[in-house]
């Protein structure tokens, strides 16, 4: 089967899946085209212009089927170089632009919204991340539609709805290989993007409730971190010296993954994401994870794993974090410290096989099999 691999802005976790994807199936014929992940809002508009006049010769190739990420603005792309115009296409959604938090400075783009829209509705089959993705995107879609002057046909989300399905990212194996035992101090790992939509303050509103109750913790504060990043990172190291091991970027992959299986829990205090990959990641480490009651988190960890939730009081939530953490260094103390989840389904040799179907049905064009 020969496969045009699309992926217009190829950030981390997209280059990760794709890469994925294709050493997953290395008997199929792959073609990839990339365009780095930056310029945000030219690279989501402007990706099917830069394709169809630069990669021309490959696009007009005979292939069986197209998968695209989501950023692909596939509607165009199939209007500018006909020729895949009837080829089978597979949109698969990291991420959705309707379901993202507003901005501090309470900026909202529209464009790359609809631009995502159209990609979905010129595909056969849409699939997400998480349930939480996709009815994300299904909610926003139709609140954005309602508020069109006119002209709006009916039926657009009954379309997309009726065309999509959830499969999540896999993890790669290189993340359930033996663990080391963790070391005798109480230690957690906060492993997210240094960016406000990860509530990173409420983090250290926890934890510093555990040093006014005489714990002894140790946590690693990671992620990938940007020029502008939130000032609570800041404000709050001082406080937080004494407890703090890893700070920033872990860049080496394998001294990473030491770092996680050297850690007991790993945290999450996210306001939105779409799968939550570094906390499961994390766990297929053998940290037990502790996250917020909510996003993606319900359909992929057990009740255990999840301490309320409370959206818009930061503090009542961080009091809910901190009493949570209580409770496992207390088992902690006892040797009773919960083994991580099994996230074995998970993995690429499981989820590899509904993948396969899910693009082989397309190819046939049973997309709702």
């Amino acid at each position: 089967m020969r496969v045009l691999l699309l992926s217009a802005y190829d950030a981390h976790s997209h280059r990760r899946w794709r890469r994925g994807l294709v050493a997953a199936f290395p008997d199929w014929d792959w073609t990839v085209l990339a365009l780095p992940a930056r310029h945000f809002n030219w690279r989501v508009r402007g990706n099917s212009l830069s394709w169809a006049f630069s990669e021309r010769h490959t696009l007009e190739q005979d292939y069986d089927v197209i998968i695209a990420t989501s950023m692909t603005d596939l509607s165009a792309l199939k209007g500018l170089v006909p020729a895949l115009a009837a080829i089978p296409s597979l949109v698969y959604c990291h991420e959705n632009q309707f379901d993202y938090p507003q901005q501090p400075d309470g900026t909202q783009f529209i464009e790359p919204k609809m631009t995502s829209l159209y990609t979905m509705l010129a595909a056969d089959r849409v699939l997400f991340n998480s349930e939480h993705n996709r009815a994300g995107l299904l909610a926003g879609a139709g609140a954005l539609l309602r508020q069109m002057p006119d002209a709006v046909p009916p039926g657009i989300i009954d379309q997309l709805a009726d065309r999509s399905g959830v499969l999540p990212v896999p993890l790669e194996a290189t993340w359930y290989e033996p663990a080391r035992a963790p070391g005798r101090v109480f230690t957690l790992v906060w492993n997210h993007r240094w960016e406000f939509d990860k509530a990173p303050e409420r983090l250290f509103a926890a934890l510093l409730k555990l040093k006014a109750a005489g714990v002894e913790f140790r946590v690693h504060v990671i992620g990938q971190q940007f020029r502008r990043q939130p000032a609570t990172f800041a404000d709050h190291f001082q406080a937080l010296a004494p407890y703090i091991g890893q700070w920033g970027y872990v860049q080496d992959a394998a001294a990473y993954r030491r770092l996680l299986h050297e850690s007991h829990v790993v945290l999450s205090t996210a306001l939105h994401e779409f799968q939550g990959l570094a906390v499961l990641e994390a766990t297929a480490c053998g940290c037990f994870p502790l996250v917020p009651d909510r996003l993606s988190y319900p359909e992929l960890l057990p009740a255990a794993c999840r301490y309320p939730s409370y959206p818009d009081d930061p503090a009542r939530e961080s009091e809910a974090l901190a009493d949570a953490l209580l409770a496992l260094h207390g088992q902690f103390q006892r040797q009773a410290l919960p083994a991580a989840p099994d996230l074995s389904s998970l993995c690429w040799a499981e989820l590899g096989r509904t993948y396969r179907a899910a693009v082989e049905s397309v190819v046939n064009r049973g997309i709702n099999t």
